[in-house]
């Protein structure tokens, strides 16, 4: 809590940092004026800091979990173009006239804004709605690369050479800086990065075929390497480099093996889309530049947490099998209910293991299956997750219970307003988002 808020309060200092140096230093120009200008600065330096935000810098990372993370970076690009689009306005409505705004004869400074302005539109619009007008993730990636430096560039083109906060050489001195460190960063973490790990790739050794569509990818670090820290629960990005038909994209996937295990790292993959159709392709020797970990969807992260309830639907278990594995390995002996909701019976991923688990042993498992669409076979529970399932598994007092919940966004919000009109606090609910663009 307080390393989240030292970042926070960190990153607010930056934002407002030259605001409050042309504040003390600048010539005031009017209330209306000086406020549009404001809006500027803080919008710019914004952008400057997005950059950061994506990079997967650890330090900023660990303290909020890397999907909060970029749902902030989301999110906040959002408040930069609200920011920037008032600008204008502002400033023509104070001492620059409405020519500022719809007249084409403005000197090339003045279009190197209109044209940053219209770009960040369409990077947010784009961004925010992407899976609603169906545009691939790769193919949104590569857009974006490409347009959000290209807005960074010409917003500061335009803020040197038109605007009057930038007559500082303070001012002159952060914005320089503030471009070159961004730009840094940018070619580090989009060019640099993966090359370098890809030069320490880790190896495919087996690819197992799990369920319907599932299959799990074990990998093993290079000669003289040994695996890094995580906890379970924990995420990875992934660059697969095999066979030269198929694509190379990195995606990231939950770690599904344990901590304890120091030999190699597991990703369980579900085909849901064009590239992961291709993981049952992958072959032993294939190579696997890998980047993580990230995410704070981990029991780890809460020693306080004693008596769990996971609530996971289809290739959620992902996450909450790597916990119980540590459990396991660890002989941790504390409680845990798994409620598993799948549509079929053939689409239990893990079902041997999980069934193991629950025979006996470390941890306390209590197992559940749910089917929503049963065979006639199926003597378990059928239908959907909800509140009568919770009672009936969980019982009426919840109290000392932590729900930790991963699954499809829409049954990941039900279980949750079931879960609040139950009486459980938020604090007593973990979820795990896991789609960035959501």
């Amino acid at each position: 809590m307080v390393a989240a808020l030292v970042r926070v309060i960190l990153y607010l200092l930056v934002v407002t940092f030259p605001v409050w140096l042309t504040a003390f230093l600048g010539e005031p120009g009017g209330i209306i004026t000086d406020v549009g200008r404001n809006f500027a600065l803080t919008g710019f330096m914004i952008l400057v800091l997005q950059f950061l935000i994506a990079a997967r810098v650890k330090w900023i990372e660990k303290a909020f979990g890397l999907d909060i993370l970029l749902r902030f970076h989301k999110y906040i690009a959002v408040s930069a173009l609200c920011l920037l689009l008032i600008h204008p306005l502002l400033l023509a409505q104070g001492v620059y006239g409405w020519e500022l705004v719809y007249s084409l004869n403005q000197p090339w400074p003045v279009w190197a804004g209109r044209i940053a302005l219209i770009l960040l539109i369409g990077v947010v619009l784009i961004s925010v709605y992407q899976g609603r007008i169906g545009l691939s993730f790769e193919k949104w990636r590569l857009g974006h690369n490409i347009s959000a430096p290209a807005v960074l560039i010409l917003g500061f083109l335009h803020s040197w050479f038109i605007g009057i906060d930038l007559e500082l050489v303070q001012m002159q001195i952060i914005w320089v800086v503030a471009l070159i460190l961004a730009i840094i960063i940018f070619v580090y973490h989009r060019i640099i990065r993966p090359k370098l790990l890809k030069q320490q790739a880790y190896t495919v050794k087996e690819v197992i075929p799990e369920a319907d569509d599932v299959w799990t990818v074990k990998m093993t670090p290079p000669e003289g390497r040994t695996i890094g820290e995580y906890m379970p629960g924990q995420f990875h990005f992934l660059t697969f480099y095999r066979d030269l038909t198929l694509p190379v994209e990195e995606h990231h996937w939950t770690i599904s093996s344990s901590p304890a295990q120091k030999d190699y790292l597991t990703s369980t993959i579900k085909a849901v889309g064009d590239f992961t159709s291709t993981i049952g392709q992958t072959r032993p020797g294939d190579t696997v530049a890998v980047q993580g970990p990230f995410g704070r969807f981990s029991h780890k992260f809460h020693p306080e947490d004693k008596d769990l309830v996971f609530l996971v639907g289809g290739i959620g278990i992902t996450p909450v099998m790597a916990m119980l594995r540590y459990m396991r390995d660890t002989r941790d002996p504390r409680s845990v209910i798994l409620m598993y909701a799948n549509r079929r019976e053939d689409q239990i991923v893990f079902r041997n293991e999980l069934d193991e688990m629950a025979s006996g042993g470390y941890p306390d498992l209590k197992l559940i299956h749910i089917l929503s669409r049963p065979g006639e076979e199926w003597t378990g529970e059928s239908g959907h997750m909800n509140r009568e399932k919770i009672e009936k598994y969980c019982g009426q007092d919840l109290e000392g219970k932590t729900f930790y919940i991963c699954g499809p966004v829409k049954m990941s919000d039900n279980l949750i307003a079931a879960l609040l009109d139950m009486g459980v606090p938020k604090k007593r609910m973990r979820r795990e988002i896991f789609s960035f663009l959501d």
